[in-house]
């Protein structure tokens, strides 16, 4: 779908865009977004062919907007834990399905930026090129000298496009901020700074050569963990050179099977690196879907982008590693104490429902996958929480959690069984011999011993099961619920007989101004009046024959 719109120019495209233009084509195009999500609610449309095309639908309006809305398709397409499937599979095509720009004008871009003709500075250049994304395309050559490289060229018009983007993305938040109440329960402001730092950081390439440098010495001594060479003399602003290291799609689980490679093995190198990029380096790669990330023949893992980094402030590395080992020992109150530290929960005069919602993950994802069905368990309990909202998105946290849950989905993609804590043991195993070399990693080494006497420590089954049912009596969650069947068809009978109301009166109205408009002389709008009228009576015959059908049936249960 996406390759087809290759030959064509897109909008955002053109070297003439008007801030007015920008701002109009991306208001229009959010307002028909809600529009198709309004009317799908009205009519209960929410079957998943419908679902499917809204998001094809959303997939070419992004790309017709450019860069800007493709990074932020690209972030919505990890998000399988808020967005249906249907919009997470059509979102997932935005990764690396980017249609190129002309050869020509990269190599007028390549040429401009080093300063001489392109067969001056390569020896070879496919024209080619071998994957493009949304700030840029990469294309394969040789060094004079003869090294393998690939040579990264920048979006001509990139820095244009996204002085507009601030502006009109910033207008989209203030009006989200003012009309709709959820937006005023998200830090949206904090988010939207630090989503454009990070975008403008990602089409410096000399910045992104220097984090790729930084990153491989971080992992100097790891030889799992591969990082490619930047070639400094062919590097600029808007071109990057770097050494050529194929490899294998990190989540081809078919191809690394056939090449005798262990997904397993790779799941538990991936989590390893990023628990060191997170609690020991504090420096880590803020975009890992899988047009970023390879394996080798080896069975290394391949870093191929360098240009969304983020770092971890202290304290919130701290708390971080205070979380994780507390995750590990499924240590409720620290968790929750962690979690309010770092700023991700609101506290709220009752806790019960948090504590009885982290105790629920703890207890049944740290150890096997996640099963979205369990929440059925403590759907009142998930009611409450989003109903008060006391969980929050601190800026910083955003970009972490994006990295996690990327790498979750990587993760399961390549083992349905994959979990947390065994994948991790090398990493926690590494660390019990740690020194306090530094303040990090001596409290990684204590919070390491701390797991494995808890280990060690731990009661018998029958002992835990005992603790758990006096948490509940305790806690209050164990209900003896009465339920009226009665009430409950009188309540439903009620509420359409309420509707039917409604639709009765807005008929009414709208037949009414139809006449009152005819008889003024206003025909195209005593037209569009009737036939609002027309819906009215439709909607008021369907909600008294659903009336009429239930009182039926609840007269024949009554006998």
């Amino acid at each position: 779908m996406l390759t087809k719109n290759a030959s064509k120019s897109l909008r955002w495209q053109r070297t003439q865009y008007s801030p007015l233009t920008r701002q109009i084509d991306v208001f229009s195009a959010a307002g028909k977004f809600f529009l198709f999500l309004w009317w799908d609610n009205l009519f209960q449309n929410k079957s998943s062919s419908i679902r499917r095309r809204r998001a094809e639908w959303l997939v070419k309006t992004m790309l017709n907007l450019g860069p800007t809305f493709i990074k932020i398709g690209q972030s919505l397409s990890t998000r399988a834990d808020i967005l249906p499937k249907e919009y997470v599979e059509e979102l997932g095509k935005l990764q690396d399905q980017v249609p190129p720009f002309e050869t020509t004008e990269a190599i007028a871009i390549v040429e401009s930026e080093l300063g001489n003709s392109l067969y001056s500075l390569y020896r070879d250049f496919q024209e080619r090129p071998i994957a493009a994304a949304s700030l840029g395309q990469v294309h394969k050559a040789n060094l004079q000298t003869g090294e393998e490289v690939v040579v990264k060229i920048q979006r001509p018009g990139l820095k244009p496009l996204f002085d507009l983007d601030v502006k009109a993305v910033k207008n989209v938040i203030r009006f989200c901020q003012k009309y709709f109440a959820w937006a005023k329960k998200y830090d949206l402001d904090a988010i939207y700074y630090d989503f454009f730092t990070i975008l403008y950081q990602e089409i410096d390439y000399v910045n992104e050569g220097k984090n790729a440098d930084r990153f491989r010495e971080n992992f100097k001594g790891y030889p799992e963990i591969i990082v490619p060479r930047v070639y400094w003399t062919h590097t600029t602003e808007k071109v990057i050179t770097l050494e050529y290291l194929p490899g294998i799609k990190i989540n081809d689980k078919v191809r690394i099977e056939a090449c005798n490679l262990n997904p397993k093995r790779i799941n538990q190198i991936g989590v390893c690196c990023y628990l060191k990029q997170l609690l020991l380096d504090g420096f880590f790669q803020a975009d890992p879907h899988p047009g970023n990330l390879a394996v080798s023949l080896d069975g290394e893992v391949i870093f191929y982008d360098f240009g969304m980094m983020a770092e971890v402030k202290s304290l919130t590395k701290d708390q971080m590693i205070k979380t994780f080992f507390a995750a590990l020992r499924k240590d409720v109150d620290q968790v929750l104490n962690t979690l309010i530290t770092i700023g991700l929960i609101e506290p709220m005069p009752d806790m019960m429902p948090v504590r009885r919602l982290v105790n629920f993950l703890l207890e049944n994802f740290t150890d096997k996958p996640v099963d979205f069905y369990n929440f059925d368990e403590i759907k009142e309990e998930l009611y409450v929480l989003f109903e008060q909202q006391p969980f929050r998105l601190p800026s910083q946290m955003t970009f972490i959690l994006k990295s996690l849950t990327t790498l979750d989905g990587i993760a399961r993609e390549l083992d349905p069984e994959y979990s947390l804590v065994s994948c991790s043991e090398p990493f926690v195993k590494s660390l019990t011999v740690a020194q306090g070399r530094s303040r990090i990693v001596g409290e990684l080494a204590k919070q390491t011993r701390d797991f494995i006497k808890y280990k060690l420590q731990q009661p018998s089954k029958s002992e835990i099961l005992i603790r758990q049912l006096e948490t509940r009596i305790e806690d209050g969650e164990i209900q003896f619920r009465v339920r009226s069947i009665e009430n409950d068809r009188l309540l439903k009978r009620i509420n359409l007989a309420l509707k039917t109301l409604v639709f009765t009166c807005i008929t009414g109205f709208t037949f009414l101004s139809a006449s009152v408009l005819l008889t003024g002389g206003y025909i195209e709008g005593a037209i569009i009046v009737f036939v609002l009228s027309a819906l009215g009576l439709i909607l008021m015959f369907k909600s008294g024959f659903q009336l009429s059908v239930r009182e039926k049936l609840d007269k024949m249960a009554e006998k």
